[in-house]
């Protein structure tokens, strides 16, 4: 069932987005080569708990009722989504894709940005480019009386032009009271599909691009990686549907 949120949800919701914005700023400083991933994981919920809210990550299950262990999201190279820290040291050369989520007195904020570690090929460079861009033209398509697959067909079409595949198995979200709630946001179809999105709703727009095929694989609980080991990159931001420009609570 799709929720449309009343004007005291955003705000919380919006809180929550602040919040979480303000984590990225304090692990941004973090994303450079021979920074330990547990260190980033440390900082983000130091800065979310000190603001009265929860990273909504850390002991999150997952289909089969395992808890995810971190706060963060760290995803390196051909790690697509939900790769963990795991102790593991920065290297100057990698695409990390972090992914956060708060929660503020019981409603979520999720969003994810892609970090360039030192030097890195153009080809990648432009990889992380164009998965923000796509992210951008997702958004520009979220307005009230559109269908949810205008944002999938913007997304698929600037990727794609560009030489990059869609991860199709993995999919944006709406997004309240829980993490994942209807309706699913997928980045790529053809526009005038799906659900009609309507003032209030509140979704999650996360295009998940590789520089590579669109093929993964599922690697333990949690881990998706592309199938050719490529470098996928990922960007995310929850935002309030409007009959206007689309609110984005996440920066």
């Amino acid at each position: 069932m799709i929720h449309i949120k009343s004007e005291a949800e955003i705000r919380l919701m919006r809180k929550a987005g602040e919040i979480l914005a303000s984590a990225f700023r304090a692990a941004e400083p973090l994303m450079i080569a021979g920074t330990n991933a547990d260190e980033v994981d440390r900082v983000v919920e130091e800065t979310i708990r000190k603001q009265n809210a929860i990273p909504a990550f850390k002991n999150h299950p997952n289909g089969d009722g395992v808890k995810f262990p971190y706060s963060v999201c760290f995803s390196i190279d051909a790690e697509v989504v939900h790769g963990m820290p795991r102790g593991r040291i920065i290297q100057d050369g990698q695409i990390i894709g972090l992914d956060l989520g708060v929660i503020y007195e019981g409603y979520y904020a999720d969003s994810a940005r892609t970090f360039a570690i030192g030097k890195i090929s153009a080809r990648e460079a432009e990889l992380i480019r164009v998965t923000r861009e796509c992210l951008e033209k997702g958004i520009a398509e979220a307005r009230a009386g559109a269908r949810v697959s205008n944002i999938g067909h913007a997304v698929q079409k600037h990727a794609e032009a560009h030489g990059f595949s869609v991860i199709r198995e993995l999919v944006g979200h709406g997004i309240g009271r829980s993490l994942w709630e209807d309706p699913q946001v997928p980045n790529y179809g053809v526009p005038g599909k799906g659900p009609v999105l309507r003032k209030n709703m509140v979704i999650a727009i996360e295009p998940m691009i590789a520089l590579g095929g669109p093929e993964v694989d599922m690697i333990g609980d949690w881990d998706v990686l592309t199938r050719d080991r490529k470098p996928a990159a990922h960007f995310e931001h929850t935002i309030v549907i409007t009959d206007g420009e689309p609110d984005i609570l996440t920066i």
